[in-house]
């Protein structure tokens, strides 16, 4: 191959890998984001609280995750609250359960217990945001998710709809359970930002987090641990293609050596 015929040939083949590099770094934006995830325990109690942004609002998955038995009011994850570096304006969008969750001892709403959860900021508690099952001398009606109270007294207040563990035995517990509608495992919440949408740099600006248990803010609190930032694999699709881009880079290579 003559240097004029090669000449246009590798000029050709750079444009290719250029533009093959740009659509690989917009897929890469496009399919990766980021989870974090705070948790604590302190005895037979645990709890988990995973931040991320779905569809530009951001969602926030309260979990109980102990493997005990729920007896006293202290073993019902109630609320958590956390702050945000920059205070950010979020409002109320919707409070369901979790996927495997399920409501005992009351109606579920068909999945929906917004009115029977409330979301607040600008908090005196242990932070200045919080999502709470109980009022906890901070949160009142006005605050809940969704207008519809599934049990009295008027939500929120009280143990109903707090969480238990997954393995909670329902027949068990003292008094206060009595008629109490109660989560097994974990529900999930979701807020909008203002502007909207949320932007993903939220995430890292999550701190000071705080699992309240029963319902009183002088009742059992675990501080959640430093958050973890999990990255969503790639599609499979997407590292093949990244594997072809190199192939593309090693033959341009070869072909300006001949």
């Amino acid at each position: 191959m003559s240097l004029i015929t090669a000449m246009p040939a590798a000029w050709a083949m750079k444009r290719k890998l250029r533009f093959l590099a740009a659509v690989c770094a917009a897929m890469v934006n496009a399919n990766s984001a980021n989870a974090v995830t705070f948790s604590g325990s302190s005895g037979s109690h645990a709890a988990s609280v995973d931040f991320t942004i779905v569809g530009g609002q951001l969602q926030v998955v309260l979990s109980n995750t102990s493997s005990a038995d729920a007896v006293v009011p202290t073993d019902v994850l109630t609320a958590v609250f956390f702050n945000i570096s920059g205070s950010p304006s979020l409002s109320r969008v919707s409070a369901t359960l979790a996927a495997g969750s399920i409501v005992f001892n009351g109606p579920n709403g068909g999945g929906n217990v917004g009115g029977e959860w409330a979301y607040q900021s600008g908090l005196g508690g242990p932070a200045s945001y919080g999502i709470s099952s109980s009022g906890l001398g901070l949160f009142g009606p006005p605050d809940r998710f969704a207008a519809t109270n599934l049990q009295g007294p008027t939500s929120p207040d009280g143990l109903q709809y707090g969480i238990v563990s997954p393995n909670d035995n329902a027949l068990t517990g003292n008094g206060d359970f009595n008629g109490t509608a109660l989560i097994k495992n974990a529900v999930k919440f979701l807020l909008s930002c203002s502007p909207s949408p949320c932007d993903p740099k939220i995430l890292d600006k999550i701190n000071t987090v705080t699992f309240q248990y029963g319902t009183a803010l002088t009742d059992l609190q675990i501080r959640g641990g430093d958050h973890n930032v999990d990255q969503l694999p790639l599609p499979p699709a997407l590292f093949l293609f990244g594997t072809g881009l190199m192939g593309l880079t090693v033959l341009c290579r070869r072909r300006r050596k001949v």
